[in-house]
């Protein structure tokens, strides 16, 4: 380090990080515009793919995959105030236009303290195993601007929509975030990402079928003998587990103890508020109708289990569109809840 140069803090760092990948600095300027048009026919060059190799790779090394925070060790989660929860909607029909939200709620109450949506154009295609590439250069710029307006609402945790160290390369949308941000972070999937010798066979339903309660959880375990995640049973009326697994400064125990912390239905709800808030902004920005909102009983959270870890027993999401929606849970069986996984 040079003499009278401040050392960059992790945050700037992940931001001059992206903004490398954004302005083709690594690679030449020259086959930058070539490279553009074909993502933009649907598949980045293998030069952009090893590009994102690499950069997944040289981050890697900086997550954390351990309980950084004093309230990350407590039974009851003390300390814990602000929860965040981020989610990408796409406008149907259109691979180009997508809302991107950051919403932060209570905790334990799990009430909205802060919501921001904002209308973003994806510069980059889905590829399996590289949705961080798409989607999170619009969540950082959300976090950013949270902190530089409204610092003391700044989540001490957050849950993402997609896989952490459950991926390909051991690196996932959840801790790219968390990497970048200098924020814990919690992978919340809804499917199981098939890697590292998980499959979602026989013997994986069957181990389904014994999640008898929520909190219920089994480890997936990989090939390579590591733990990647856990499959948690996160409500008592919904039989379909979440995939969990660590992104950034949060061990898994802990991860999944508060994944289920944060259900009402069976998406944490930080996320489902998230995915609430970008339909809703969709449905504004486009001057779509309002559909009619469905009676539903009014739910409040579930109170936390206060015991050890013991009461517990146990990214690869292609874009998905999202037509606008209402604030309150779907009726069950209808086709909004069958798209949404509500329950």
């Amino acid at each position: 380090m040079r003499p009278g140069k401040a050392r960059a803090s992790p945050w700037q760092r992940g931001r001059n990080a992206l903004a490398r990948l954004a302005s083709g600095s690594d690679v030449q300027k020259g086959a930058q515009d070539e490279t553009m048009a074909q993502e933009a026919a649907g598949w980045p060059p293998e030069e952009t793919l090893s590009l994102w190799k690499r950069e997944q790779a040289r981050l890697k090394a900086r997550v954390v995959d351990r309980d950084t925070e004093a309230w990350q060790r407590d039974p009851a989660f003390s300390g814990l105030r602000r929860v965040g929860g981020v989610d990408v909607s796409f406008v149907k029909g259109d691979s180009v236009r997508a809302c991107a939200s950051l919403v932060v709620l209570s905790y334990p109450e799990l009430e909205v303290l802060y919501e921001e949506s904002r209308m973003v154009s994806l510069t980059a295609p889905y590829v399996s195993g590289f949705l961080a590439f798409r989607e999170v250069p619009f969540l950082l710029e959300l976090v950013q601007q949270l902190r530089e307006k409204e610092p003391g609402l700044m989540p001490q945790v957050l849950l993402v929509d997609g896989n952490g160290v459950l991926h390909h390369r051991g690196f996932g949308v959840a801790c790219h975030l968390g990497v970048l941000t200098d924020l814990p972070c919690v992978g919340v999937a809804k499917k199981l990402l098939q890697v590292d010798g998980l499959e979602n066979n026989a013997l994986h339903k069957e181990k389904i079928r014994l999640l008898q309660t929520r909190g219920d959880s089994f480890p997936l375990l990989g090939d390579s003998g590591t733990v990647l995640g856990m499959a948690l049973r996160s409500h008592d009326r919904s039989t379909r587990p979440l995939y969990v697994s660590v992104g950034h400064r949060m061990s898994l125990e802990a991860a999944v103890r508060l994944t289920c912390c944060c259900c009402r239905f069976r998406i944490p709800e930080p996320v489902r508020q998230a995915d609430i808030c970008s339909r809703e902004h969709i449905r504004k920005s486009l001057g779509l109708p309002r559909p009619p909102t469905p009676r539903s009983p009014t739910q409040r959270p579930v109170a936390c289990p206060r015991g050890d870890s013991g009461e517990f027993s146990g990214e690869g999401r292609p874009p998905q569109d999202h037509s606008p929606g209402p604030r309150t849970a779907p009726r069950p069986g209808s086709q909004e809840q069958e798209g949404k996984d509500w329950q």
